[in-house]
C-alpha cells in the first residue's frame, strides 16, 4: 500500500515537473501537447469499433524497432484483429504516428488509477504486448483486473535494478507479476526472474535481429550513394555532437578516407554544425538528388533526410554508430547485419548486443579521437581481418534470429 501511494505521488510530481519543463523544452512541450484531451481523441478515433483489438506499447523509437517484427507477424497471423500502438515518448510517436500496420496510434496517458481505468475501457484489448520495458503500475493492474492477457517481450534485466533489491524491491516486483508471460533476451535475465519466483518466462532473444535480417534481405541500392563509395568508406549513423567531432578529426586529417554521415537529429542546428566541421569537403544528400556539386567527388556526404540509414550501412567498409558518448548507443544490429565492423563510444554497458560484439571481435569501443584513428587505420589496412569480421558478424546475427516466431507461437496457443 505504501509503495502504491509513493508511486502515485511520483506520477503527480512527474506531471508537475514536465509541465514546468514544457515552458522551455520542445520535447516536454510535445509530451504535454500530445496528451491534451487524449481520452476524447481516443474515443472519437476508435468510435465504438467492435473489432477485436491487440495493444502494442513502446516507450520510444528504439522499442518500436523491437515491436515492429512482432506487429508484422501478428498482422499476418491474426488479420481480423485491429492494432493499437502507443508511445510514451514524443520521439517515438512523432516518427511513427502514421505507421501503416497500426489502425490507431496514440500517446500513452500518464499512469494514474483514473487514467488507467479510462484507457482500458476505451481500448478494450484482448491482449496487450509491451516491448522491452516501460512498466506502468496502474495500467498493468487494470489490465490484470479486466482479464487481459499481458506479454512482455525482448526484455532484459540487470542485477542492479530495483526489482532485485532485497530491501525495497518487493513492491516493484509486483509489476512483473502482472505479466502473463515474459520473453527475455538472455540467460542472466531468465536467472534473475527465476530467483524472485517468476515461472512464466522464456529465453527468446531480441526481436531486432529478425527485423534487421528482414531489412537486409529486402535491400535496394542507393544509386546516388554508390558512385562515391570506396574501400575506405566510413558510414556513421545516429551521431551526436561528440561523435561528429571525433569523426571530423579523422576525416580532416585523412584525405583518402570517405565518410557518409547520418546525424541522429536532422535539424538546422545539427546540419549547420556538420557543415562547419567539414567545411568545403561535404555535399548534402539532397544536393546529390538535385544533381548539384557532383563534378568533384566529395569526401563527406551528409544525409539530411530520414529513412536511409538501414540501407546506408551496407556501403561502409567500417561503420560507426553514435550515442555512445551520451545516453547510450543506437541500433548496432542495423550495421552488423551487413557483415560490417562497428565502432561506438564508451556508454554501452546497458546494451547486451554491444557486449556481445566486443566479445566476438566485431565491435570496437573508442573513448577519444586518438583511439578512433587507431581502430580506423587498423581495419582499413587489414583486409584479411575485415573479411574475418564479416563472417563472424553474419554468424552472430543469424544465430540470434527467431524471437518473433517464439512470441507468435505463444500467442497462438494462448489467445
Amino acid at each position: 500500500m505504501i509503495g502504491t501511494v509513493v508511486y502515485w505521488s511520483l506520477m503527480k510530481m512527474y506531471n508537475i515537473v514536465i509541465k514546468f519543463a514544457s515552458l522551455f523544452n520542445p520535447k516536454a512541450k510535445q509530451w504535454i501537447k500530445g496528451r491534451k484531451k487524449i481520452f476524447s481523441h481516443i474515443q472519437a478515433t476508435i468510435n465504438n469499433d467492435s473489432s477485436q483489438r491487440v495493444w502494442f506499447h513502446c516507450a520510444s523509437l528504439g522499442e518500436f524497432e523491437q515491436a515492429r517484427p512482432v506487429i508484422e507477424a501478428f498482422k499476418e497471423n491474426f488479420p481480423k484483429y485491429k492494432i493499437i500502438l502507443t508511445f510514451f515518448s514524443p520521439s517515438g510517436y512523432e516518427v511513427r504516428k502514421n505507421y501503416n500496420l497500426a489502425d490507431w496510434v496514440f500517446y500513452l496517458p500518464l499512469d494514474t488509477p483514473r487514467n488507467a481505468r479510462q484507457l482500458i475501457s476505451l481500448f478494450k484489448p484482448t491482449i496487450a504486448l509491451f516491448a522491452k520495458y516501460d512498466f506502468w503500475y496502474f495500467i498493468l493492474r487494470e489490465l490484470n483486473k479486466k482479464g487481459v492477457k499481458v506479454v512482455l517481450f525482448s526484455a532484459i534485466f540487470r542485477d542492479n535494478q530495483l526489482f532485485f533489491n532485497k530491501l525495497i524491491g518487493g513492491w516493484y516486483r509486483r509489476l512483473l507479476y502482472f505479466f502473463d508471460y515474459i520473453f527475455v533476451q538472455d540467460k542472466n535475465s531468465f536467472r534473475l526472474l527465476r530467483n524472485i519466483g517468476l515461472k512464466n518466462i522464456e529465453i527468446a532473444g531480441d526481436t531486432r535481429f529478425d527485423r534487421v535480417v528482414k531489412i537486409a534481405q529486402k535491400f535496394q541500392p542507393l544509386p546516388l550513394i554508390e558512385p562515391y563509395v570506396s574501400d575506405k568508406t566510413i558510414v556513421a549513423g545516429s551521431t551526436w555532437e561528440d561523435d561528429d567531432r571525433i569523426l571530423a578529426e579523422y576525416i580532416n586529417t585523412n584525405p583518402e578516407a570517405q565518410l557518409i554521415i547520418a546525424p541522429h537529429e536532422v535539424t538546422h542546428k545539427s546540419l549547420h554544425r556538420l557543415t562547419k566541421l567539414f567545411k568545403n569537403k561535404y555535399v548534402l544528400y539532397t544536393e546529390l538528388a538535385e544533381g548539384k556539386k557532383t563534378q568533384i567527388a566529395p569526401q563527406v556526404i551528409i544525409i539530411n533526410t530520414i529513412g536511409l540509414l538501414a540501407k546506408l550501412y551496407r556501403y561502409g567498409t567500417i561503420t560507426y554508430v553514435g550515442g555512445g558518448f551520451g545516453h547510450g548507443i543506437h541500433n548496432l544490429l542495423e550495421a552488423v547485419v551487413y557483415g560490417k565492423p562497428v565502432v561506438f563510444g564508451p556508454n554501452h554497458n546497458k546494451f547486451k548486443e554491444a557486449i556481445d560484439l566486443l566479445d566476438h571481435g566485431i565491435g570496437f569501443c573508442i573513448h577519444d579521437a586518438q583511439e578512433a584513428k587507431e581502430v580506423f587505420d587498423t581495419l582499413f589496412n587489414n583486409p584479411v581481418k575485415l573479411k574475418e569480421i564479416s563472417h563472424e558478424a553474419l554468424r552472430y546475427i543469424y544465430n540470434n534470429t527467431g524471437a518473433t516466431d517464439k512470441i507468435i507461437r505463444w500467442i497462438k496457443n494462448n489467445l
